[in-house]
């Protein structure tokens, strides 16, 4: 199955405003009650904010024309009162919507970090880890920002230009008609160029996505890349990323600015419309000039919104942006789902291939039509030149992969019909490098355990003394208690890999894969390893793939992969003979 994220922008919804703003309804599930807190709140201050003016306008022909200082104090008391309303309102609204906000880019970061963890290998293996962490980061924190910025500008200056709208055209239908004009036009241009302005965020994103990537690659091979002296590759390769992003970027900043100059051009012509228009009716006898100071108020408690709208317009398109990469990712769905098991097989062997077929997306076939089968206890070993398919095969007996074609048993039974859960209680799997987490070689042994599930530090130790692994705890400086980082070099690649072998043991597994486990540890520790497996029931079988020798040299079974076959090669020397020959041929 191709898992490949979508980065070209082709997963696009076009649509109204309205529509847009559907699409992010369902983020809020849950947050009604804030939500309409705030809403209250806005509409508050947007009252607040409309019928201002109409007092000013009142007092200007009354009290101030009139003299009437006693009028002139009451009706400012009044703006006092409907001032601090608006205060109160704004406050309300922001801390209202601000929790929403980061509630929101909570559970879209849960969602999406639970998502990664049900798909399979594959995905990872199809997309890049920076452009993961750019999607789970910054682009969740697009949707945060409009949640608990944009989305309360979006609201309240949806309520003053509906609002001002009305009042310009009560107070005189055909003033408010030539002050609402240019309005019709900028919306007009608005609506044309709007999807222009998503492309233009969506490719700032997916730029900025791969310049994560691009750091992350550099940053985990940056031993690599010093040891080579290739600093200058990797600078060359970083140079060219973060120029992409730069002009993404600045693509996407003129995008997003576009519509302000030409919001502020339409309110100067209302306003110049508005004042001549006006002037004229009060010379005409047709208008008073409280009632001017208050129209052009409310043009401008219209456009000034218009103009903040345009931001907010900007802000909208890179949340849509966003969303469509974080909906991406969402909408994977693994195909390696738990099947229900129609049948057991009555069969001695722990796990068996059936006419197993295997092709990576967009590939030939890596094995073709193979069959085989395991027995409980024994050693079997994989060999084979590089590239020939072992890790494959070997992925396959762990499910980290479906076969194309063909079945799997574990038990007898289809392994697809056994949980996560139950898959990994029964076949432990060591890689070349293995992956510790931060914390206690304690935790680290028995991360994941279901066996010791609940246990005390007592109860584990005394396990371990059980399992005859208790003088392992000597070659680390605090026992159980050390510390254990993920990231520089406080234990050797050694100790890593004995805190591995260690974890696996715990779990007593069935079935034990060894993917080049002790390739890059000095023979010393090898041999350390190797005790440390002999600890394992005597049913537990091992499929081991090594190019050591010594490794494989007490394997009851050797199988030579190559070509997309699996040939049992008998002794040692026979598969020491098979692997040269397809050497000399390639």
């Amino acid at each position: 199955m191709n898992y490949t994220l979508n980065n070209n922008g082709a997963s696009q919804q076009k649509g109204a405003t309205l529509d847009a703003l559907k699409r992010l309804v369902p983020l809020m599930k849950g947050e009604g009650t804030s939500v309409a807190i705030a809403s209250v709140a806005i509409l508050v201050n947007a009252i607040a904010t409309l019928v201002a003016p109409v007092i000013i306008s009142h007092t200007v022909d009354t009290a101030i024309k009139l003299k009437d200082y006693n009028g002139l104090a009451y009706n400012s008391f009044i703006l006092v009162l409907i001032f601090i309303s608006a205060v109160i309102g704004g406050y309300v609204q922001t801390i209202m919507m601000g929790g929403v906000g980061r509630r929101v880019l909570f559970q879209l970061r849960n969602a999406i970090f639970t998502k990664l963890q049900e798909l399979p290998v594959a995905f990872f293996n199809q997309n890049k880890t920076g452009d993961l962490i750019s999607r789970i980061n910054s682009d969740t924190d697009r949707l945060n920002q409009f949640f608990s910025q944009a989305l309360l500008q979006f609201i309240r200056n949806f309520f003053l230009i509906a609002g001002a709208g009305v009042f310009l055209l009560v107070l005189s239908p055909r003033l408010g008609a030539a002050s609402l004009a240019p309005a019709l036009g900028v919306l007009v241009v608005t609506q044309l160029i709007s999807d222009w302005v998503k492309r233009k965020n969506l490719l700032s994103l997916q730029s900025l996505g791969n310049m994560s990537a691009e750091v992350q690659e550099s940053l985990n091979n940056f031993k690599v890349i010093v040891a080579f002296n290739r600093v200058d590759y990797f600078r060359k390769k970083f140079d060219e990323t973060n120029g992409k992003n730069y002009t993404a970027s600045i693509g996407a900043g003129y995008a997003n600015n576009v519509f302000t100059p030409l919001y502020g051009l339409a309110s100067n012509v209302a306003q110049l419309i508005v004042l001549a228009y006006g002037i004229l009716l009060i010379t005409r006898g047709q208008m008073t000039i409280g009632l001017l100071i208050g129209f052009m108020l409310y043009v401008s408690n219209f456009y000034t919104p218009l103009q903040q709208m345009a931001s907010v317009w900007s802000s909208l398109q890179q949340a849509l942006a966003a969303l469509d990469r974080i909906s991406d990712v969402l909408a994977m769905e693994s195909d390696m789902k738990v099947i229900p098991s129609e049948h057991v097989v009555s069969t001695s062997h722990v796990m068996e291939f059936r006419n197993v077929r295997f092709r990576y997306p967009d590939g030939s076939d890596v094995l073709k039509g193979i069959s085989l089968k395991l027995e409980p206890g024994k050693t079997y070993a994989l060999v084979g030149p590089t590239g020939g398919g072992k890790t494959t095969t070997a992925s396959l007996m762990a499910r980290l992969y479906d076969p194309t074609e063909g079945t799997i048993l574990l038990n007898g039974k289809d392994i697809r019909s056994f949980t996560a859960e139950e898959r990994a209680q029964k076949i432990g799997f060591i890689l070349q490098e293995p992956f510790l987490f931060t914390g206690t070689l304690l935790e680290n042994i028995f991360y994941g355990n279901t066996i010791f599930a609940g246990k005390t530090k007592e109860e584990l130790l005394a396990a371990i003394t059980a399992s005859g692994l208790n003088d392992l705890l000597g070659h680390f400086e605090s026992g159980l208690d050390t510390k254990i980082q993920t990231s520089g070099d406080t234990i050797s690649l050694g100790q890593r890999q004995l805190i591995a072998f260690l974890r696996a043991v715990m779990r007593k597994p069935e079935l034990l894969i060894l993917d080049e486990a002790t390739a890059n540890i000095d023979t010393v520790t090898e041999q350390l390893l190797q005790e440390v497996i002999a600890k394992l029931p005597t049913s537990t079988t091992k499929v081991v793939i090594a190019h050591r020798l010594n490794t494989i040299e007490n394997a009851d079974e050797i199988f030579f992969v190559n070509g997309g076959e699996v040939t049992a090669a008998g002794s040692l020397d026979h598969a020491v003979e098979m692997l040269m020959h397809s050497k000399r041929k390639s």
